[in-house]
């Protein structure tokens, strides 16, 4: 029985449905139901939540699988407002509500600034949570040693970090990225790519920069992900010793993967690196274990017990919002997550994978809060679905964002008002304004013939494209500089509790899974098991090695 707008009660053996959710009955022989007007139903209600904590045991098993799930700008109030909407959709007041992953057990929040800003963008934040290493503004996989735009500082191997997945590949586990981004863009680039300017994407991009430091030493970040470890596949050594590396790759950005001539229309001068990667797999692995999608369809119908090796490029430049994509075409946020996890669940000795909700961040530049909520939500059902195809035992789910945005909630509308639209409240120049706004911002609001603000009372709110009111004009709304929260759940989640550097998250996720250089901390996973991967199964190319060894001599003697 689904009833969304009602709460359901067992008093006296008797079920008893209530029209409000704001309801709460208590668990005695004679249950007794209490609204939220009777101040015992916010004490009975916090009991509640007590007694749930208190049941829960710090799972310190190694995480066989990591899944990080990344909101592109999703700052506290995006969250508050998100789940508001989210509610008023379903026809509740929302206030009360919950995103999938604010029912985490175990809550933190990091500091995102970069080594040279109070206020980060989505690079050097890309690099601190994906290589544990802080970084300057707008480079890439780079220490705080390279400055934006130095290609031969960036070159340097002590310059260069390693990424969680590169840490991963180095255990035999499989890596996967999903994003509603260009899959080149600043924060799935941090798993992959080396890069003194974010905007390298392609080598058309690259060659714009040659008046500023000696482009020729540098590669663009889409050659970097087909053409070089990890995202072709890391270390042929392993491959040689049989043992399967599986890549997925999921999100947009086809231009920066195709020549300027061809009838994809890419921005490429030199190669083409879809036919590359094609190419590449075909050979090493055979022409039935990857595959190359740009639409659902083709998405959905991918066997995952055939495919090792997934690349689908399903926009030319970033994904379209989900209130404005078709829905036959442009596959949704949670089917990606499915279907990577699919994939990579094949892989024995368990997975990381990186997901990013990137459009958040983009309709809060424009200062279309309705998007930038509607985005949320949508990456709020992928991370359910991540939880719905794992187990706590086994797969540790961090969620957090990489920076905050100008965005605020203000005024004092009445519970229930829709949050999108006005407050309900007038501003001394006796016009209303919207619950909504932002700090800085495009400036397109109209105003009247003395300069005042414009009458938003005569403004369709619902609008999806409605840019919410500004107080600073600027060409695109810019981040802001407080702390992110983090959500954990599966094993180590409890370490993820308190206030840190934003570069803890990855350590910590390393050391859960027994990876990285957190993996042998004293009382780490080492001296725990789990209901997934033990400490021996995760080998090292060594004891690959050492294996295919003593395996030899064995068949050695046998046929002597």
């Amino acid at each position: 029985m689904d009833l969304p707008n009602s709460h359901i009660c067992v008093k006296s053996g008797e079920l008893q449905i209530y029209p409000s959710r704001n309801a709460y009955c208590s668990h005695a022989a004679n249950a007794k139901v209490y609204m939220e007007q009777d101040r015992q139903y916010w004490i009975e209600n916090g009991k509640e939540k007590v007694t749930e904590k208190l049941k829960y045991v710090n799972k310190r098993g190694v995480a066989k699988n990591i899944i990080m799930f990344l909101g592109d700008g999703m700052s506290v109030t995006t969250l508050t407002a998100s789940r508001i909407y989210k509610g008023q959709m379903e026809k509740r007041s929302g206030e009360n509500e919950y995103l999938s992953f604010e029912k985490f057990p175990f809550v933190g929040m990091s500091k995102t600034y970069c080594v040279d800003k109070q206020v980060s963008d989505s690079a050097c934040t890309a690099t601190a949570y994906l290589t544990g290493v802080k970084a300057n503004y707008e480079t890439i996989g780079l220490s705080a040693s390279v400055m934006l735009n130095d290609c031969p500082g960036s070159v340097m191997p002590n310059n260069r970090t390693q990424s969680i997945a590169d840490w991963s590949m180095a255990k035999g586990k499989a890596v996967g990225l999903v994003t509603t981004t260009r899959v080149t863009h600043a924060s799935p680039s941090g798993l992959y790519a080396h890069s003194a300017n974010r905007d390298w994407e392609s080598d058309a991009e690259l060659a714009k920069a040659a008046n500023l430091t000696d482009v020729t030493q540098c590669e663009d970040i889409a050659k970097q992900l087909i053409t070089r470890s990890p995202g072709m596949d890391i270390k042929a050594s392993i491959a040689l010793f049989f043992f399967l590396e599986i890549f997925v790759i999921l999100g947009g950005g086809r231009e920066m993967f195709f020549l300027n001539d061809t009838i994809h229309n890419g921005s490429r001068t030199d190669m083409d690196l879809v036919a590359f990667w094609k190419n590449d797999k075909v050979k090493r692995f055979g022409k039935d274990k990857s595959a190359y999608i740009e639409n659902r369809e083709q998405l959905l119908n991918i066997d995952p017990s055939k495919t090792d090796y997934l690349l689908g490029l399903f926009e030319k430049s970033h994904m379209k919002f989900h209130l404005n994509a078709n829905a036959n075409l442009q596959p949704t946020l949670t089917e990606m997550t499915k279907k990577a996890i699919e994939v990579l669940k094949k892989e024995k000795n368990g997975f990381f994978l990186f997901v990013e909700g990137g459009l958040i961040d983009a309709a809060h530049h424009k200062t279309m809060a309705r998007l930038a909520l509607d985005e949320t939500v949508e990456f709020s059902k992928a991370v359910q679905q991540a939880v719905d195809m794992t187990s706590e035992d086994d797969t540790l789910i961090v969620v957090t964002s990489d920076h905050s945005h100008t965005m605020m909630m203000a005024g004092y509308p009445v519970r229930g008002n829709d949050v999108l639209s006005l407050s309900g409240s007038q501003g001394s120049d006796n016009l209303p304004y919207t619950t909504l706004s932002y700090a800085n911002g495009p400036e397109n609001q109209k105003s009247d013939a003395n300069c005042g603000r414009e009458d938003l009372s005569k403004v369709d709110t619902s609008n999806p494209y409605f840019t919410y009111p500004k107080l600073v004009p600027l060409q695109f709304e810019t981040h802001g500089g407080e702390d992110v929260m983090v959500f954990a759940r599966g094993p180590w989640a409890h370490l993820f509790s308190g206030n840190y550097e934003q570069n803890m998250i990855p350590l910590t996720m390393g050391f859960a899974a027994g990876v990285g250089p957190a993996a042998n901390l004293n009382g780490g996973p080492a001296a725990f098991t789990s209901a997934g991967l033990s400490t021996t199964t995760a080998s090292s190319p060594l004891t690959i090695l050492t294996s295919v060894l003593l395996m030899t001599a064995v068949i050695r003697r046998v046929c002597l």
